[in-house]
C-alpha cells in the first residue's frame, strides 16, 4: 500500500479526466437529480441506466462499477449515501463506508486516479461541515494498492474551502 495525493477542486464531476468517477447514487441505481442525474446525463442515460439495472440495487454505504461510457473517466463508482436524520442513526459510519468502499472498488479495478463528489450533501441532507470532516478523515486514512491521486470536487466555493481548510490541519 502506497499513499496518494489529496486534491480539493471545484468544478463538474462529470468533466473530471480521471480513470474513475464516484456517483452519489440512489438505492435503485437509476438516476436521479443532482450529482446523479448529471453523470447519468452526460455518460448517456439509456447506456448507463442498462448498465445499472444490470447490477441490481446498491445498499447505503456499499459501492458498484459500471462503463463511464461517454464519460472521460473510464469508471463510474456508484455509491449510495445515507440520508441526513441528525446523526444518530449511523450516518457518519454510513458515509465514511461509501468513501472506503469506492476507493477498495478503483483498486479492484486497477484505477490510479479518482474523484469524488459531496456524498449526500444535496438531497440526502447531510451538513456539509460534517460531511467534509468524514470524506477528508476518510480518505487519507484509507490505503490503497493502485491510486496515485484522489480528487475531492466542490460544486461550490464553500464545501471547496471546507476540504483545503480541513486538509491543511
Amino acid at each position: 500500500m502506497k499513499p496518494f495525493s489529496i486534491e480539493p477542486v471545484i468544478g463538474d464531476i462529470t468533466a473530471e479526466k480521471v480513470d474513475a468517477i464516484v456517483n452519489a447514487a440512489n438505492r435503485q441505481l437509476k438516476g436521479g437529480g443532482g450529482v446523479d442525474g448529471a453523470i447519468h446525463r452526460a455518460a448517456g442515460a439509456s447506456d448507463l441506466h442498462a448498465a445499472c439495472a444490470e447490477l441490481g440495487s446498491c445498499e447505503p454505504g456499499d459501492a458498484k462499477a459500471t462503463s463511464g461510457f461517454k464519460l472521460q473517466a473510464r469508471w463510474i463508482i456508484h455509491t449510495v449515501g445515507p440520508v441526513w436524520s441528525g446523526g444518530q442513526r449511523g450516518e457518519p459510519e454510513i458515509l465514511a463506508s461509501c468513501y472506503r468502499r469506492s476507493i477498495e472498488l478503483a483498486d479492484e479495478l486497477g484505477s490510479r486516479t479518482m474523484s469524488f463528489p459531496a456524498i449526500s450533501t444535496g438531497a440526502y441532507g447531510y451538513p456539509p461541515e460534517l460531511a467534509a470532516e468524514v470524506a477528508v478523515s476518510t480518505v487519507t486514512s484509507t490505503a490503497s494498492a493502485t491510486l496515485e491521486a484522489v480528487r475531492l470536487v466542490a460544486f461550490d466555493r464553500a464545501t471547496h474551502d471546507l476540504y483545503v481548510r480541513l486538509l491543511d490541519t
